[in-house]
């Protein structure tokens, strides 16, 4: 460091400036990847190009190219000025440290379609506070991240077709080959990530080319959707291309098609909340890879919040519908079902808890046996904490995402927490993130218990337990043994049997 307040780093590439924020240092928008623009479309991250003199990295990025509107709705703020040269990370380091510090790397969610690094609920600050080094970064979106169409074959000596999964990897190689000169330790790297940022620490768990790319993981609010079959996308790569009239397309005519017209496509040509299965980065169903207990062997912490549903709503999903589905073709065993939600009588709330069990608390219980048969240890959480001023709008409890900022302490940043927090909340919120920072500086097979209000033990050897974070909308961590477990193991059976049928 050449300037306390111009904070100067030599990386592997060139001199990067940054600006001092109190007592934590923050350089935005670091290339980690040469710009994935022109004939770069739809191809592997490439290296990086060296840079003379000092590049300011004061400012944040652009975005891959998606929906502002539906960004600013649902994804966590305005993600700014849009381009296909997108790949930049972000970091908060810490002014003062004596030794390496833990690093956390953030994979952002938003189904693959939306969201940023430098969006507000993910400021690094309040958690490089706690003495960790915290990595926040864009990938490539929509179809810039996920394409497959006949043309392309050949380009590359691999298949490819999860370029934004490549794009996540080649940033964690940016951070193994540079952490240190920003303090961190690159031997203590926790990947963690939310919705599709989840998915995608799931897929990077799963996938052949991440292996030794991140020692540690947190997936919150994984889901189950499964993998899009690698012919499918093909299927559908035509199909775009025929949309926009390139019947016999070549990869020359496809890069032609202006970014900007990409993200809009709807239905069927739109892009799904999951990767595709069937190229180099996810050779089989990233499911699959969990049920057979062949992920990368790493600590683990996963879990989901209790009202899950709110997002399949968003989706257009009819939740009472997906129960009347079920008495119509007497699939899954309706009355069994109803056991297991004793005393639910109106479809609609039976369809809540039943689409978020299966579509996200059971990849929790799936992600613990699987830690089990590795001998990896796994915490797993449930996150039910509402803002004391909300209680009554969010009476189905915590909806998708609202434990980020929670997790990042950043809920006077964050819309529309920020308009109604009270200082009980704030409390609560330091807790969380507390939780998150002790499990990437502590976690191991060696050092299984987790300190906070509540001593927070992970699961292994037979061990079933999990930390209810907030106990019915109200502060409070609660250890609980089982959880749902009948719920859970039915849910599992029926997710192996589709699968195989798959």
């Amino acid at each position: 460091m050449d300037n306390v307040s111009s904070p100067i780093v030599t990386t592997r590439h060139g001199d990067i400036s940054g600006i001092t924020d109190g007592d934590v240092q923050v350089w935005r928008a670091i290339p980690y990847a040469a710009p994935p623009v022109g004939a770069l479309r739809w191809r592997s991250p490439q290296p990086l190009a060296s840079w003379q003199g000092v590049r300011q990295a004061t400012a944040f990025s652009p975005s891959s190219w998606q929906s502002s509107e539906y960004c600013q709705q649902l994804g966590g703020g305005d993600p700014g000025r849009f381009s296909e040269d997108c790949l930049y990370l972000n970091i908060w380091s810490p002014v003062e440290r004596s030794a390496p510090l833990p690093v956390m790397v953030w994979l952002h969610g938003g189904g693959f379609t939306i969201g940023a690094g430098g969006l507000p609920p993910y400021d690094g600050k309040a958690l490089a506070q706690r003495g960790v080094v915290i990595v926040t970064l864009n990938y490539r979106l929509g179809h810039l991240g996920f394409f497959a169409h006949p043309a392309l074959a050949g380009e590359e000596e691999r298949v490819v077709h999860n370029f934004a999964l490549l794009d996540q990897m080649a940033a964690l190689e940016w951070v193994r080959d540079n952490i240190a000169r920003f303090g961190g330790d690159p031997d203590n790297v926790t990947l963690f990530g939310e919705s599709a940022g989840a998915r995608s620490v799931l897929s990077l768990l799963a996938s052949p080319l991440a292996k030794g790319l991140f020692n540690k993981a947190i997936i919150q609010s994984g889901y189950t959707l499964p993998d899009t079959p690698r012919e499918q996308a093909l299927i559908k790569g035509e199909a775009l291309a025929a949309h926009f009239g390139l019947e016999d397309a070549t990869a020359e005519q496809l890069r032609a098609i202006p970014a900007e017209a990409l993200w809009p496509l709807t239905a069927p040509l739109n892009v799904g909340p999951a990767p595709i299965v069937g190229d180099c980065v996810l050779p089989e169903p990233m499911l699959e890879v969990f049920f057979a207990a062949r992920q990368h062997p790493v600590p683990i912490m996963v879990g989901s919040n209790s009202d899950e549903a709110s997002v399949m709503a968003v989706f257009g999903v009819d939740l009472a519908g997906q129960i009347q589905k079920l008495r119509r073709e007497r699939r899954l065993g309706l009355g069994l079902i109803k056991l297991l939600y004793p005393g639910i009588k109106d479809d609609a709330e039976l369809g809540r808890q039943v689409c978020r069990d299966m579509a996200f608390t059971t990849l929790g219980f799936v992600v613990m046996q699987a830690q089990r048969r590795v001998g990896e240890p796994c915490w797993r959480y449930w996150f039910d904490y509402v803002a004391e001023a909300e209680h009554a709008t969010y009476a189905n409890g915590a909806w998708h995402g609202n434990e980020v900022p929670y997790v990042f302490d950043t809920l006077t940043l964050a819309e529309p927490a920020r308009q109604y927090v009270n200082a009980n909340d704030l409390a609560f919120s330091a807790q969380v993130a507390d939780y998150w920072v002790n499990f990437a500086r502590h976690a191991s097979r060696q050092c299984d218990t987790l300190n906070g209000p509540t001593r927070w033990p992970a699961c292994h050897h037979g061990r079933d337990v999990l930390l209810r974070i907030g106990v019915n909308k109200h502060a409070g961590f609660k250890l609980e043994n089982r959880f749902m477990r009948a719920r859970m193991a039915l849910f599992k059976r029926v997710m192996k049997h589709h699968v195989s049928l798959d």
